[in-house]
């Protein structure tokens, strides 16, 4: 490192002082020591430092108490607290009193050389250096503007973030935002659905396996948590993980590193955990379906997306934006929406949120006869939309027979109101059909069935 850097160490043992000054002037980092709140409270109000390691139990108080000094006072200092072996419950704490990371005693240099790099790093991100990437969230309303104000700020952590929010909202989205203002932002941004991955294969999938550990593994894998390294790993729908599972990556979070399946060593690894699902977890949890020390160790900063329908000022930028992007894609020019279109969409509840939005305005593009949108081509489930402030007279019925009328039999009517029921359902679970099924209360072979009787999916 050539540019010079400043570290405070707060501990009270010697030996633990002498260990980490070593290690940061050996990367370049000038250390100032400190064996006490107090004075530690002193020297940062007196001077500049970059990174700021502190043990938590201290003479006159603890390691939580410096965090939330500097949280209070110089919110942009990374903050490392060094925690007794195996004590999670007070690295959470820590964690969501707004501490960078932590250390775990016995302290391995190789992490504390990796945590101390990915603070001076983010720790620059408040300088010009910062990354200058355009925001992927598209709104100008309230609930926006203050998502927007989190992934900032939650961007420079290493906490675990917990995005919550309904299918659909774009939880992906604000994972890869807050990934791409990071320190992290130049190494690998890794995407899962624990949904997908069939039960057998999860253990691979995570962790790797060597040639020759199990029937099928002719070459080694690498593994998620490995091929992410010194990036983010982001795991979407996190509730679907079976019990099992739960317990091997609750380990691998905990001791930050794995073991691949024939490996004869754990392997450490430096990558930052976000989840997210759409179900409640807290539920799941009550339930006995998800490990409660799991989602304490997951759900240490809790993020919430909001739903299209609570940011309805959005939706005519976004409609205008989508309809560029799918032009763009099908390479002609980007049709209009007329007012009375731009209206109804602004008044529907979208159950599906911005994916449904998407494909709204992909089967109105393509089907629609004129260079305009019209109302009859975005076809809104008029269940759907939002009534609260039009008189009752203009609320909208649906007239079953009357519907009816427009096909060529009862029975093609029948068919569009089931194939509209089960493509919402797989719109919702991300086409998922096991647990599209579960939901629908249909087996997976009677659903199948009818996927192909209605002409969505091949025979």
């Amino acid at each position: 490192m050539s540019e010079l850097f400043t570290a405070l160490i707060i501990d009270d043992e010697p030996d633990i002082c002498e260990l980490l000054e070593m290690t940061l002037n050996r990367m370049g980092v000038q250390c100032t020591t400190a064996n006490n709140v107090l004075s530690a409270k002193t020297l940062l109000e007196r001077k500049a430092f970059n990174i700021c390691l502190t043990d938590m139990r201290l003479p006159d108080g603890n390691g939580i108490d410096i965090v939330r000094f500097i949280q209070k006072h110089t919110p942009q200092l990374p903050v490392a607290v060094i925690t007794a072996h195996g004590n999670m419950d007070t690295a959470v704490e820590s964690l969501k009193a707004g501490a960078f990371d932590f250390l775990s005693k016995p302290i391995d240099l190789a992490n504390l050389r990796t945590l101390v790099k990915n603070a001076l790093a983010s720790n620059q991100l408040t300088d010009d250096t910062a990354p200058k990437t355009q925001s992927r969230l598209l709104g100008e309303s309230p609930a926006i503007k203050q998502l927007e104000r989190s992934i900032v700020k939650l961007a420079r952590s290493q906490a675990p973030v917990y995005i919550t929010g309904e299918s659909g909202s774009g939880k992906e989205l604000v994972a890869r935002s807050m990934h791409e203002r990071g320190p992290r932002a130049n190494s690998p941004f890794l995407a899962v659905n624990c949904g997908a991955i069939p039960r057998e294969l999860m253990e691979s999938e995570f962790f790797g396996h060597k040639k020759g550990s199990f029937t099928g593994a002719h070459q080694d894998k690498q593994g998620l948590f490995r091929a992410a390294e010194g990036g983010t790993l982001f795991l979407d729908e996190v509730a679907d993980l079976p019990l099992d599972m739960q317990v091997k990556l609750l380990r691998a979070i905990q001791e930050k590193a794995v073991r691949a399946i024939g490996g004869s060593a754990e392997e450490p690894f430096n990558v930052r955990i976000l989840s997210a699902t759409h179900r409640n977890l807290e539920a799941e949890v009550a339930e006995g379906n998800f490990r409660q020390d799991l989602f304490y160790r997951l759900n240490v900063i809790q993020l919430n997306v909001p739903p299209l329908r609570d940011r309805k000022d959005d939706v005519a930028l976004l409609t205008h934006h989508l309809l560029q992007k799918l032009a763009a894609d099908m390479q002609l020019d980007t049709p209009k929406i007329s007012p009375a279109a731009l209206n109804e969409l602004e008044r529907y509840s979208f159950p599906g949120n911005v994916r449904e939005l998407e494909n709204i305005l992909e089967r109105a593009f393509t089907l629609c006869d004129t260079d305009t949108i019209e109302s009859h081509d975005l076809q809104l489930k008029h269940d759907a939309i939002l009534t609260e402030n039009l008189p009752t007279s203009s609320i909208p019925v649906i007239s079953h027979y009357e519907r009816a009328l427009e096909f060529p039999n009862i029975d093609d009517y029948l068919a569009d109101i089931e194939k509209d029921i089960i493509l919402g359902s797989l719109e919702k679970v991300r086409w998922n059909k096991t647990m599209a099924a579960k939901e629908l209360g249909v087996t997976f072979r009677s659903l199948r069935y009818r996927m192909q009787k209605l002409g969505l999916e091949e025979d």
